[in-house]
């Protein structure tokens, strides 16, 4: 049913995304079809744009596995990892989660069921909520901390961001939950600047990549 797709290219977005899309809001699969506007094409991921976000590559070794927004003195942990074809991964990853972070509830989202309360990481409390989005092969996870949390205000602009966010699963073998590898906007930045310690989506505070 889902068809590998090429990478997006500016010129050819159009022709790509002519269809009308069958569902409200995504988050999208590259291959269904999803509304025609300029993403920043991080390769497993394309992104919205949003002036007022700082978004940035988060890694573990040479390998970029999930994305860090922030705005208004709030944080957004994104990563997508591949799933099974016959059923999602969210049930499973609720359970896990709840395993290390304590002081969780389960409540119904903007995408069905999400856990939300405080994270403690080194001694500091922030409000917390984790969101999970199964797709076709692959699961999205997001994780929304400080003041975007409990402040709708501000929360409704990470969840517009959400709903627009395209994952680009491919055809190749993954190992379930396995993090579908993304790539800076521009290839031939790869190897500029450090690489730190990348995104543990159970805490709050990775060191990350800047994407410039």
């Amino acid at each position: 049913m889902f068809r590998r797709r090429r990478r997006e290219q500016p010129e050819q977005v159009g022709e790509q995304e002519s269809a009308a899309p069958t569902r409200e809001s995504g988050p999208w699969d590259a291959d269904e079809p999803h509304p025609d506007s300029d993403r920043i094409d991080l390769g497993g991921l394309r992104l919205p744009h949003n002036a007022d976000f700082d978004v940035r590559l988060a890694s573990v070794g040479d390998q970029h596995v999930g994305v860090v927004v922030l705005y208004e003195d709030s944080s957004l942990q994104l990563q997508a990892l591949a799933a099974p074809r016959s059923s999602g991964l969210w049930d499973e990853i609720k359970t896990k989660i709840l395993t290390q972070v304590k002081d969780l509830e389960e409540r119904e989202g903007p995408f069905g069921s999400e856990l939300v309360g405080e994270l403690r990481t080194d001694g500091e409390t922030r409000p917390a909520r984790y969101l999970g989005v199964d797709g076709p092969r692959w699961f999205l996870l997001a994780v929304i901390a400080g003041k975007a949390a409990v402040d709708e205000s501000v929360a409704e602009a990470y969840i517009d961001f959400i709903k627009d966010v395209v994952v680009v699963r491919g055809d190749e073998p993954m190992a379930r939950e396995e993090p579908i590898p993304l790539r800076r906007p521009n290839e031939q930045q790869g190897g500029e600047g450090d690489e730190q310690p990348g995104l543990n989506p159970f805490k709050r505070g990775p060191e990350i990549s800047e994407i410039r």
